[in-house]
């Protein structure tokens, strides 16, 4: 029997994936012989609407993966960020089925690749690990629901420093978030200039400063009373359905 600090080694030793980590040895073995890493770029496409879901990607570090809802004036909005709490592609689902967003790498880095089917197996030999698969979709669908009351009520403002900071989270607690005022757009579901402006306010009030393609935090404390709460309650779902699962800051961690 593996003693508390060896079964922490093997933990450490997985993909820098909460989810993966999450499992116990016997049901991280059902998959571990499938799992294949790739590299991936910011805007790399995962899934369009209407592709077959065939594999399931987990992403590690701080990589992000988005997803997208297409409206009719040819605009993308994003609806969640996953990163390493999570996975996209297939979660539930038994079987291949049509993809409803287009998922998008928002944050490059390392992906670990799943097929579907490896996936199906595993679920079937082991109610434990369907469980916390199932356990992990509930927590997405909170997400989703907490997305759309925060759309609904938040300023703009308030949704900004909530992205910001849910960006930084999966980032290591990095103060360098690789986003762009357009980005930022499409996670907000509005026009540019309607960022710009509020990124202006926040870099004269000493909250944020830019860089090419990127935004630095300079007061952490002041960005999160600009932000709504919308964070704190899908983090406390988290805790409740899947503790330990949401990133946290963990300096020191390897990333592959």
């Amino acid at each position: 029997m593996l003693t508390r600090r060896e079964a922490a080694a093997e933990v450490n030793d997985r993909p820098y994936n909460n989810l993966l980590r999450r499992l116990d040895r016997a049901d991280f073995g059902l998959i571990e012989p499938h799992l294949t890493t790739i590299q991936t770029d910011p805007d790399d496409l995962l899934y369009d609407p209407g592709a077959h879901v065939e594999t399931v990607y987990f992403p590690c570090g701080a990589s992000l993966a988005s997803y997208l809802v297409a409206n009719e004036d040819g605009r993308d909005v994003e609806t969640i960020l996953v990163g390493r709490e999570g996975a996209v592609g297939g979660i539930v689902s038994q079987g291949r089925l049509p993809a409803y967003t287009r998922i998008i790498v928002k944050f490059g880095g390392p992906l670990v690749r799943l097929p579907i089917g490896r996936l199906d197996a595993a679920k079937t030999r082991s109610p434990r690990l369907s469980n916390i698969f199932a356990r992990y979709a509930d927590c997405m669908l909170a997400q989703m629901f907490q997305s759309t009351a925060c759309n609904a009520i938040h300023s703009i403002e308030q949704r900004t420093a909530k992205w910001i900071i849910s960006a930084m989270e999966r980032a290591d607690g990095s103060d360098a978030v690789p986003l762009t005022h357009e980005q930022l757009a499409t996670l907000l579901g509005v026009g540019r200039s309607y960022t710009s402006r509020v990124i202006q306010t926040f870099k004269t009030e000493g909250i944020v400063e830019t860089r090419r393609g990127a935004i630095l935090v300079r007061d952490r404390d002041a960005l999160q009373k600009r932000a709504c709460l919308c964070n704190e309650a899908v983090k406390h779902h988290f805790e409740e359905v899947l503790r330990g699962v949401y990133p946290t800051e963990e300096p020191g961690r390897s990333v592959s």
